[in-house]
C-alpha cells in the first residue's frame, strides 16, 4: 500500500490569482463520497495479480477490419481482440456516449460482466477535456474554451460526474487507472511562446489539479500524470522545468503526492521503448563526437522511452515525489518492425548515416506526431517489465487503441472542435520538424476516428512481430547472463585496459557495455575494452552489461575497483609501432579474412584491435582475424590497432579496402512489384514492395521503371533514387542491400503530378522484367 504524507492546503491560495477568483466564484465544495470508503485497499501497482478491461467497442472495430483486410493480415488482427486498451473521455458527452461510441457507465458495466471472480480488474481510461486542449495543435484540440466558463464546466459537467460515477457502489472494486490530460502540462514546459498557451496555462494547471483530488476521493483511481515522450523533454533543459510543473501542480492539491500513482509516457505517440544498436557514448576513433550530436537526437541523450523513464523516476523523486511513483509508456505503436527495421549497427563513418541507418524509430524528425507512416505495434500490455529496473515500470499500456486516427490528412469539417493540423498532411515540410516532410500517412480521418489502412500498416508492421495462426510469437525476453570475470589487465594515469568472460544468450550476445561509476564509458563487441579520458590517482568503479539483438540487457558485472596511477611519470607511455602489411585472405559474400605483421613495443604487444569503418569489431592477441557478419558486394575498410600492457595504443594502421563477393544475380522472371499510390491535388504518396520469387538471394540489386504521366519523385525513403525524365532507378539502403530468396523489401516516397498519376508497369529488377501484383 502506498504511505504518503497528505498535505491538506486551501487550493485557492496556491494557485494563480486569476484562477483562484473563479475557483471562489464557480467551484462547488467538495463532498467526500460516502462508498468511496468500501473501496479494495490501495495497492503498489494496480496492475499486478489483476486482468485488464477489454474494450467491446474497439474490439469489434478490429473485427470488422480483419473481415476487410482478409488473408494473412486479417488472421493476425484477430489476435488483437482480447487486448486491453484504455477507453477515451475526450469530450463531456462522451460520458453518456455519443456518436463515436457508448459511454463510461456501457464500459464500466461491462468491465464488472468480464470480471473473473475475486480476481481484480484494471480499467483504463483517459481523462482529456481541459480548457483550451491542445494548445500547440489543432488536430485534437477540444470544445471548452480557456476561460472561468471553460474551467467551471470541466470541473462541474466533466469531472464530477466522472469521478461521482467511479465512486458508485457497485465499482468500488475496480482499480481505474486514469491517464491525465495527455500533453497538457508538458505544453507548459516547452511552448509558452505561443499565445494559446498563455492563456491555457492556468486553466490547465487548475483543471489538473482538480481533477486529480476528484479522482483521488472516488477511492478506487490509480492517476498517472502524462509525461509526453523522450523527444519531446528528455533533454536536461526540458526535464528538470517539466518535473518542476508535475511537482507544482500535484503539491497544489488537497491530497498532495496521494493523488498520484506515477506518470505515463509516449501516449499516442510511436517513440520507441528502446533502441536495440544505439548507446549515448563517443562517435568515431577521436573520441570528441557523440552520438547524441547526430540531427535526429538533437544533443538529446534520452534516445529511447526507457531512457526518458529511467531519467524522469530520478528527477521526480530528487524533487519530492515518493519513491515508489510507477511509470507506464504507451507501446501501442512504437514497434517500428516490418522489412524497414535494422538488424545491425550501420558501418557508416559518417554520425548522421550511421544513427539513421542504425535506429529502428524511422520517422523524419523526433517531433513528428501525426498518423506515422511505418510505424508498428509495439510490445503488448505487460504487466511490471522487468527491461530496465531503473525506470521503475508498473506497466507497458496500450493507451491509444490502434486504428483510431491522431487527426486528418487534410481539412474535415466537423462539430468536435478539431482543426486542420498540417502536422497530418504528408505533403507539408513542417518548421517544427526543421523543414522536413512530416512523414503522416495520406487519407487519415479526424482524431479518434477509425483509419483502416493506418491499422493494417501497425499489424504488418508489428514488433514483436505477429503469428497469425495463434496469437502473438512470443518475443526475445531473455537477457544474457551477466559478465563474469570483470579485471584489469593494464592500466595508465589516464586509461585502463579490461578484460572479462564471454555472456550466454538464448539467441546470442551482439555486444558490451562498460560503464564507469554508472555512466556508459564505451561499448565493444568482444570481451575486451580500453577506457581512456581518466584523472590521475583516481579511483573508479568500473562494470560490465551484456546485450543481444533484441536489446535486452544483463544484470551488470560485479564492480571491479579501479585506481589510476598519479601523472608523476615512470610508467609506460611508449605505445607500439603503427601495425604493418594489412592484407585480405580468403573472402566471401559475407565474411574476410585479415592479417598483418606484427608490431613492436618496448614492454611487450598484448593484442589487436581490428576496425571496420573506424569502429571496432574485434579484439585478438594474434595477427590474424576473420570478421563476419558482412553485406555482399558491399566495400569495407579495415584497419588495425596495437595495444601493449600499460593499455597504449599505437596510431591505426594504412587503411585496407576489401570488397565482399557478389552474390548470384537475379534469375529471369523470378520478381513481383506491388505498387500503391495515394494521391492528392498535384502530389502523391507511393509504396512499393518487391519480392525475390528466386531461390537466392539478390544483392546490390536496382529497380527500373517509368512513370507513363511523367510523375516526379521528390523524396524516397527506406532506399535511395535517381530519376531522368520519366526514368526511375531504385537502389538499396544500407539495411536492405540483401533480398533474400522468397523475401521481399519496401520502400516510400512522395512526389508531384501534373493531374494524371497512371501506375507505372514495366518494373524490372537488375534488368529482368518483374511480374506487377
Amino acid at each position: 500500500m502506498r504511505s504518503r504524507s497528505r498535505r491538506p492546503r486551501d487550493r485557492a491560495a496556491v494557485r494563480p490569482l486569476a484562477v483562484a477568483a473563479t475557483l471562489a466564484l464557480t467551484a462547488a465544495p467538495v463532498v467526500a463520497v460516502a462508498s468511496s470508503a468500501s473501496a479494495a485497499e490501495r495497492v503498489d501497482n494496480p496492475f499486478v495479480g489483476a486482468d485488464q478491461y477489454v474494450n467491446s467497442y474497439w474490439a469489434s472495430n478490429v473485427t470488422q477490419a480483419a473481415a476487410e483486410a482478409g488473408g494473412e493480415l486479417g488472421e493476425k488482427m484477430l489476435t488483437l481482440t482480447d487486448t486491453p486498451t484504455s477507453v477515451w473521455m475526450d469530450r463531456t458527452s462522451a460520458i453518456e456516449g455519443n456518436v463515436d461510441g457508448p459511454g463510461l457507465r456501457y464500459h464500466l458495466d461491462a468491465a464488472l460482466e468480464q470480471q473473473q471472480g475475486s480476481t481484480p480488474m484494471v480499467f483504463n481510461l483517459v481523462i482529456y477535456n481541459l480548457p483550451g486542449r491542445d494548445c500547440y495543435a489543432l488536430a485534437s484540440n477540444g470544445l471548452l474554451p480557456a476561460t472561468a466558463a471553460g474551467l467551471a464546466e470541466y470541473e462541474n459537467e466533466y469531472i464530477d460526474p466522472i469521478a461521482d460515477m467511479l465512486a458508485e457502489p457497485q465499482y468500488a472494486d475496480l482499480r481505474v487507472v486514469a491517464t491525465i490530460e495527455p500533453d497538457s502540462l508538458p505544453n507548459l514546459v516547452t511552448n509558452m511562446s505561443e499565445p494559446k498557451c498563455q492563456q491555457s496555462a492556468p486553466f490547465y494547471r487548475a483543471g489538473v489539479a482538480y481533477a486529480l483530488d476528484r479522482l483521488y476521493e472516488a477511492g478506487n483511481v490509480y492517476s498517472y500524470i502524462d509525461a509526453a515522450h523522450s523527444g519531446w523533454l528528455g533533454w536536461d533543459s526540458n526535464a528538470g522545468p517539466a518535473v518542476d510543473v508535475f511537482h507544482e501542480v500535484v503539491t497544489s492539491t488537497d491530497h498532495g503526492y496521494d493523488t498520484v500513482a506515477g506518470f505515463v509516457t509516449n501516449t499516442a505517440n510511436s517513440t520507441p521503448l528502446h533502441e536495440p544498436f544505439l548507446e549515448d557514448t563517443t562517435f568515431g576513433s577521436g573520441g570528441g563526437t557523440q552520438v547524441r550530436q547526430a540531427e535526429f537526437y538533437e544533443w538529446n541523450r534520452d534516445f529511447d522511452e526507457l531512457d526518458w523513464t529511467e531519467h524522469l523516476y530520478s528527477l521526480a523523486t530528487a524533487a519530492g515525489f515518493p519513491s515508489d511513483i510507477g511509470m507506464l509508456i504507451d507501446t501501442s505503436r512504437n514497434g517500428w518492425g516490418g522489412p524497414d527495421r535494422p538488424t545491425a549497427p550501420s558501418t557508416s563513418t559518417v554520425l548522421n548515416t550511421y544513427v539513421d541507418e542504425t535506429r529502428v524509430d524511422r520517422r523524419t524528425h523526433r517531433g513528428a506526431w501525426c498518423n506515422p507512416d511505418g510505424a508498428g505495434l509495439g510490445e503488448r500490455p505487460t504487466v511490471a517489465p522487468t527491461d530496465n529496473a531503473a525506470s521503475h515500470l508498473d506497466a507497458y499500456v496500450w493507451v491509444k487503441p490502434p486504428g483510431e486516427s491522431d487527426g486528418g490528412s487534410t481539412d474535415i469539417p466537423n462539430d468536435q472542435g478539431k482543426g486542420f493540423d498540417r502536422m497530418c498532411d504528408p505533403t507539408f515540410n513542417s518548421p517544427k520538424l526543421a523543414g522536413k516532410l512530416t512523414g503522416a500517412k495520406a487519407g487519415a480521418p479526424l482524431a479518434g476516428q477509425w483509419f483502416q489502412e493506418q491499422f493494417e500498416m501497425l499489424v504488418a508492421n508489428a514488433y514483436p512481430a505477429i503469428d497469425g495462426d495463434g496469437g502473438p510469437v512470443d518475443p526475445d525476453t531473455q537477457a544474457p547472463t551477466a559478465p563474469t570475470g570483470l579485471e584489469a589487465t593494464a592500466s595508465t594515469a589516464t586509461s585502463v585496459a579490461l578484460s572479462w568472460d564471454a555472456s550466454t544468450d538464448d539467441t546470442g550476445v551482439t555486444g558490451y557495455t562498460v560503464r564507469v561509476d554508472g555512466t556508459v564509458a564505451t561499448t565493444a563487441a568482444g570481451t575486451s575494452a580500453t577506457i581512456t579520458g581518466l584523472t590521475p590517482d583516481t579511483t573508479y568503479e568500473v562494470t560490465v552489461t551484456a546485450r543481444d539483438a533484441a536489446g535486452n540487457v544483463s544484470a551488470a558485472s560485479a564492480p571491479l575497483t579501479v585506481t589510476t596511477s598519479s601523472d608523476g611519470g615512470g610508467g609506460d607511455t611508449q605505445a607500439p609501432s603503427v601495425p604493418t602489411g594489412l592484407a585480405a585472405g580468403d573472402v566471401t559474400t559475407s565474411s574476410v579474412a585479415l592479417s598483418w605483421n606484427a608490431s613492436t613495443d618496448d614492454v611487450g604487444v598484448t593484442g589487436y584491435r581490428v576496425l571496420r569503418g573506424g569502429q571496432v569489431v574485434a579484439n585478438v592477441t594474434g595477427t590474424s582475424a576473420t570478421v563476419t557478419g558482412l553485406a555482399a558486394d558491399t566495400a569495407y575498410s579495415f584497419q588495425v590497432v596495437a595495444v601493449d600492457a600499460a593499455g597504449n595504443a599505437s596510431a591505426a594502421s594504412a587503411a585496407l579496402s576489401v570488397t565482399t563477393d557478389e552474390e548470384a544475380s537475379t534469375p529471369g522472371g523470378a520478381c513481383t512489384v506491388t505498387y500503391q499510390a495515394n494521391s492528392w491535388n498535384n502530389g502523391f504518396t507511393g509504396n512499393i514492395t518487391l519480392r525475390n520469387d528466386s531461390s537466392a538471394a539478390v544483392s546490390a540489386w536496382d529497380l527500373t521503371f517509368s512513370f507513363p504521366s511523367g510523375q516526379q519523385i521528390t523524396q524516397v525513403w527506406s532506399a535511395q533514387f535517381t530519376q531522368t525524365g520519366s526514368a526511375v532507378t531504385i537502389t538499396p539502403a544500407a539495411w536492405t542491400t540483401s533480398i533474400p530468396a522468397g523475401g521481399s523489401v519496401s520502400f516510400g516516397f512522395n512526389g508531384t503530378h501534373s493531374g494524371t498519376n497512371t501506375t507505372p508497369s514495366d518494373f524490372a529488377l537488375d534488368g529482368v522484367d518483374c511480374d506487377v501484383a
